[in-house]
């Protein structure tokens, strides 16, 4: 399986992602709707900086993948990877 490195734009700010390739629509995806809940997020006014905000937009994904119906094998696999992703793109 290849790898490839994608330029994802979320909150204003250009991040380079490496990803397999056959889940290069799925990453795009993921950071359309990142970036959508990090720009309501922000847009509220209560949530100032953007590490915060990221925190406030990872916490509200959490709650509703904890929230939803059981999580199969795949779907654990894939959330596994998400946050792998995060970890990678977030500052230490």
């Amino acid at each position: 399986m290849s790898t490839e490195t994608l330029s994802v734009h979320i909150l204003c700010k250009d991040y380079q992602v490496a990803c397999p390739s056959d889940e290069r629509e799925a990453l795009l995806d993921a950071a359309l709707e990142l970036d959508r809940r990090m720009k309501s997020i922000r847009q509220t006014g209560s949530v100032i900086g953007v590490e915060r905000i990221a925190v406030m937009a990872a916490l509200n994904l959490a709650h509703e993948v904890i929230s939803s119906p059981k999580v199969d094998d795949s779907q654990e696999e894939l959330l596994a990877n998400i946050h792998q992703r995060i970890d990678a793109v977030l500052p230490s």
